[in-house]
This record gives C-alpha cells, structure tokens and sequence, in this order.
C-alpha cells in the first residue's frame, strides 16, 4: 500500500513540473503580442506588413502582430517614444527630429532609401524641368520635412524662393486643392499620392522626384524605443528579419502583397491604387545597391542629417550612430 502511494506522489509530482514547462520551453508564454504602428491610414508601402503577417513571416519569429494605423510620422514617432506602441513606420526626418528633441528612439533602418519627397502636378501643366515651376502655386504643409527642405531643393536647382508661390495647404487637403485647381503643384511623396490623385481625378499625373533633381532625404523606415533595445533586443532581431523577409517577397510579387491587406486595412484605397503604389515604392528600396531591405549606409544618414540641419532647424544634430543603429537590418545577399 505504501509503495502505491509513493508512486501516485511521484506521479503527481511528474505532472505538477510538466505542467510548469519546467522553464525551458520558450514557446511556454504563446508568441510575443506586438504593435507596429504606421505613418498613415493604410496604403500600398504598407502591403509587405500585412504580406508577412499572412505568409506567417511574424508568427515564425514568435511574434503576433497587430497593425494600427498612424497620422503622420511626427506623432508615430511621439507614440514610440511615450511606449504606446512596440515599433513604427515612419520618415527619417521625423525620427531625427524626435532624437534631437530628446525622444528616446532608434532607427532601425529606413526601407525607402531613394526618397520619395517629390513635386506633382497634372501633366497638362506641361512642366519638365525644375525652372518650368517658375511663377507656380506650390502647396505644402508649413512644419513638415518637404516644407522645410524645399528651399534646399529649389536651391540645387539654381531657383530662389521669389520664384515660386508659396502656398500653406494642411496635409489632408492638398489633392483636393490640386484637383479643384486652387494651386498648380504640391509637395509629397510621389508613390503615395500620385496614384491616389489619378484615381480621384481622373487625369495624368507627371512628378518631379527630389531624388532625382538633385536632393535625396532617406524616406520611411523602422522606429523603436531606446529602451526595448536596452531590455529586449532579442524581439528587436526577430522583427527586423521578419520586416526585411516580409519586404523581400514583397517585391517579387505585390499584387498578392497586395491581396493580403484585403479586408484587413480600413481606408485604405481601391485595390489597383495600392498596387500601383507599392509597385512604385519598390525601386526606392535600391536592392541592387543596399544588400537587403532596410541596409543603410553611415553617408545615407550624414547626407540626410547635414540637410536637416542646414535647412530644417535640426536640433542638436550629431553622428549617425544616434539615430540609427544599423546591426538590426542585415544584408540578405
């Protein structure tokens, strides 16, 4: 009798341990609940998230991944910084504002690489060089980074502010004053909007790419905060493979990135606008020179923080190494 006893003790004690998991099952706790928060309401740049949460790219890494939308860099940066949300999407000159404003946040590579800061107009303008701008109504957002470098541009281009019309349009009403003809051009990033404008109205859109006349300012990428590296640098890794796989394929096949975001994105536009959107953004990644998606370079970040500070009123400004920490993003051959 107390033989038995003995063995159903021990076999009680057998079952108590197991079901501890004993400490050593890392899949113990379920999968790493995550938020990725972005720099606007859904479009195409965003379809690779939405591919790699449903090619199960996250979930391999032990990651669950909910996607919010955002409202501009500037406050998804803030959200990072006060620890609302895990990661953001945001534009580099947002994220080196934010350092030099004290925020405790990283770059953990930017993805758009080749920016997409850009002039766009109806083709029916017939403007073809920078010096066709020459007496336009230019609308921008007085604050954001376009605004503020656009003298910088007009500069390279041998122009003076005198030779445009500056016109001060919030970000959510310049296509509309484009379309109903209040101003002749606007400011913003060309795969984004100039699909979005042909598909509202119906006309050609022809840009001028900042990139490609002279200015080149790093575009979106990833943002963490300072203190998720400090305590949990091992989800920092498992996110950025994730993103950089997740862009990768991506961009061999953006019609079923694309397809992924159905019914999953809440305003986000017509399904043949993303595409063409994200079809746009993939050449921006500059795979054939960068090594992987998100790989940057110390002179990308120098180039971008000298614009900042020269016409951006960067606060602070200092080496790259503190706004970017560049061992996360991986060149992926």
């Amino acid at each position: 009798m107390r033989r038995r006893i003995a063995f159903l003790l021990t076999a009680v004690c057998a079952l108590a341990l197991t079901g501890c998991g004993g400490g050593g099952d890392d899949n113990a706790g379920g999968p790493a609940k995550v938020t990725l928060t972005l720099n606007w309401v859904p479009y195409g740049e965003h379809a690779p998230f939405y591919y790699g949460v449903d090619k199960g790219y996250f979930k391999d890494e032990g990651i669950e991944l909910t996607i919010n939308p955002g409202n501009g860099s500037g406050n998804t940066v803030k959200a990072v910084a006060q620890g609302q949300t895990d990661f953001g999407w945001a534009d580099a000159a947002s994220v080196a504002h934010g350092v030099g404003n004290g925020m405790p946040i990283k770059s953990l590579g930017v993805y758009l690489q080749k920016g997409p800061s850009s002039l766009e107009f109806f083709s029916t303008q017939n403007i073809k060089t920078p010096a066709d701008l020459k007496g336009k109504k230019i609308a921008g957002t007085a604050g954001d980074a376009l605004w503020s470098t656009f003298p910088a541009w007009l500069k390279a281009n041998g122009l003076a502010e005198s030779d445009v019309q500056l016109v001060n349009v919030d970000a959510a009403g310049k296509i509309a004053a484009l379309i109903e003809g209040k101003v002749d051009v606007i400011m913003g990033f060309f795969h984004d909007q100039a699909p979005t404008i042909e598909a509202k109205s119906g006309k050609k859109v022809d840009v001028l790419v900042w990139a490609d006349t002279g200015l080149n300012l790093l575009g979106t990428g990833l943002v963490v905060n300072e203190k998720t590296l400090k305590d949990d640098p091992a989800l920092a890794e498992k996110f950025v493979r994730a993103t950089q796989k997740s862009w990768a394929d991506a961009a061999k096949d953006p019609a079923a990135a694309v397809q992924a975001m159905a019914g999953k994105a809440e305003q986000a536009p017509a399904a043949e606008v993303m595409q063409k959107q994200l079809e746009k953004a993939i050449p921006l990644l500059q795979l054939d020179t960068a090594g992987g998606p998100g790989v940057n370079t110390d002179k990308q970040w120098t180039d971008t923080i000298d614009v900042l500070k020269t016409y951006a009123d960067l606060k602070n400004p200092a080496e790259p190494a503190k706004y970017w920490d560049g061992k996360y993003a991986k060149a992926t051959g």
